[in-house]
């Protein structure tokens, strides 16, 4: 499908919104309190995780000042289940000090202020001044969004999360970053997932330029012999156990035959090619 990107981004978020009814955040929080709490611990752990936690945090230090009173070894024993909870509770601690002592004890609204916050970078500074402020200068990129915003299509050559951003806020009106940041998110999380997307039920795999790579893969090669090597070159039509690797014409590193360099290789247990397309994760 021959489109701009701007097309590419409309034509997204208007398939996305059809069948994610509400795009919102899956973090629990009442005030902009628990939000960035909440989001200072979703840093690497699922939200799921994250709301299993908070309940006893909350109830434990339930504004900026309690927990600006608390000790980090107080805290840690609240959130031992979250990842890097060492670091995260030393977070929270200074958090929720400097917020008393050096903003009069109400959250700043602006990004730059917030990422002044033991524990916030420029992906929860936006988090948490588009949902709790309604910034319309926010588009935070996390690991889904930087994901699925390269495999549409809707954004090229763009290998940080910064770069994505500057590339979705070109081709995504102004006043739609803050739903299109949920959607991309709640897509990367359920559907164009990391390491298996489910592309079957994807709704916008005429749109997405991953998806259409890997219809260009080979088929799969039926009665190879296990038996006689981990691996197959269809080239030479020989069997091998220990590849080695080259860097095909895209820039992507594939697995080849040791004999002729071939990138015509297949497994030999799943008949499957070993050829990958170009994808794009932060693990």
């Amino acid at each position: 499908m021959n489109l701009t990107k701007k097309n590419r981004a409309q034509a997204t978020l208007d398939a996305l919104s059809k069948v994610i009814p509400h795009p919102e955040t899956e973090l629990r929080y009442s005030d902009e309190y628990e939000l960035i709490v909440a989001v200072i611990l979703s840093a690497q752990c699922t939200d799921v995780r994250v709301n299993m936690v908070t309940p006893e945090l909350f109830k434990c230090w339930p504004t900026f000042q309690a927990l600006a009173s608390a000790t980090p070894e107080e805290v840690v024993r609240v959130i031992s289940s979250i990842s890097y909870p060492n670091n995260k509770s030393k977070h929270l601690v200074g958090m929720a000090s400097m917020v008393i002592e050096d903003f009069g004890g109400q959250l700043p609204r602006d990004q730059a202020s917030l990422m002044k916050l033991p524990g916030v970078g420029r992906k929860t500074a936006q988090v948490v001044s588009s949902v709790a402020f309604g910034d319309r200068d926010a588009l935070p990129v996390d690991t889904h969004v930087f994901r699925v915003a390269n495999r549409i299509g809707l954004v090229e050559h763009a290998d940080t999360p910064l770069k994505v951003e500057m590339g979705l806020k070109k081709v995504i009106p102004r006043d739609k970053w803050g739903v299109a940041h949920h959607l991309l998110i709640l897509h990367g999380r359920y559907t164009c997932t990391a390491r298996n997307p489910d592309c079957a039920s994807c709704v916008i795999t005429g749109l997405c330029k991953y998806y259409q790579s890997t219809l260009r893969l080979p088929e799969p090669m039926e009665e190879l012999n296990p038996k006689k090597g981990s691996y197959y070159c269809a080239t030479r039509r020989y069997y091998f156990d220990e590849p080695s690797w080259r860097v095909d014409r895209h820039g992507i590193r594939q697995l080849s035959c040791p004999q002729c360099d071939s990138m015509n290789v297949y497994v030999t247990k799943t008949g499957r090619t070993t050829k990958t397309v170009r994808d794009y994760r932060i693990d």
